[in-house]
């Protein structure tokens, strides 16, 4: 998997690393095991999905680059089934993740447990919200897209802090966005065309 991932661009090292250190198929339900490892979502239950590798490895790519690593401490919104918070367990000191969905919070602790991370810290609650009693955050991505960015979000992000997220453009198209805390103020940078399922507010 890792070597199609370099084959489509991706060359941080220490992102190959943590793609290579965390075994997808730990996530998936046992009747898409033979799929784990090919560049495509799956269904993951409750109208979710684990992201494409090659998306994961794309985000992380963003948020690492031209960084010092290990970043600081990291806000996942979306656990989903846990994957991208281990990814991002080997990119970052501290990583919280929050899911607003209970019955997947449950199964990314249960699929989290085998690998034993103890920066890992998952939280039930409302993504759009942020989570400030961890902030402020050196990197904050994002698992869903809305129209906008939440102000929570950048509110929450550290001086040096990167954002990375899907968010949806004038035209109607969702593309990656990131967003760096700089001294001049907040500088944003649309990239990719993506499909990320929708963000919403509140827990279920």
């Amino acid at each position: 998997m890792v070597r199609k991932l370099q084959a489509q661009g991706l060359s941080h090292p220490a992102v190959q690393q943590a793609m290579q250190a965390v075994e997808r198929h730990r996530f998936v339900d046992s009747a898409l095991v033979g799929q784990a490892y090919e560049d495509t979502s799956l269904p993951i239950g409750l109208g979710q999905t684990i992201s494409k590798p090659s998306v994961v490895a794309r985000m992380a790519e963003l948020l690492s680059e031209g960084r010092e690593l290990p970043l600081g401490r990291v806000l996942e919104i979306g656990t989903g089934c846990g994957y991208q918070a281990a990814v991002l367990s080997h990119l970052s000191r501290e990583v919280y993740s929050i899911e607003r969905l209970r019955g997947l919070h449950e199964k990314a602790r249960e699929n989290l447990r085998w690998f034993r991370l103890s920066n890992v810290h998952l939280l039930f609650g409302d993504g759009m919200l942020g989570f400030e009693r961890g902030a402020p955050y050196a990197g904050i991505v994002a698992a869903a897209g809305g129209e906008s960015l939440p102000q929570a979000w950048l509110d929450q992000l550290a001086m040096g802090g990167r954002l990375v997220a899907p968010a949806r453009s004038k035209g109607g198209q969702q593309h990656l966005v990131v967003v760096d805390r700089t001294p001049q103020g907040l500088v944003s940078k649309t990239l990719d065309v993506v499909n990320f399922v929708p963000l919403k507010s509140g827990i279920a």
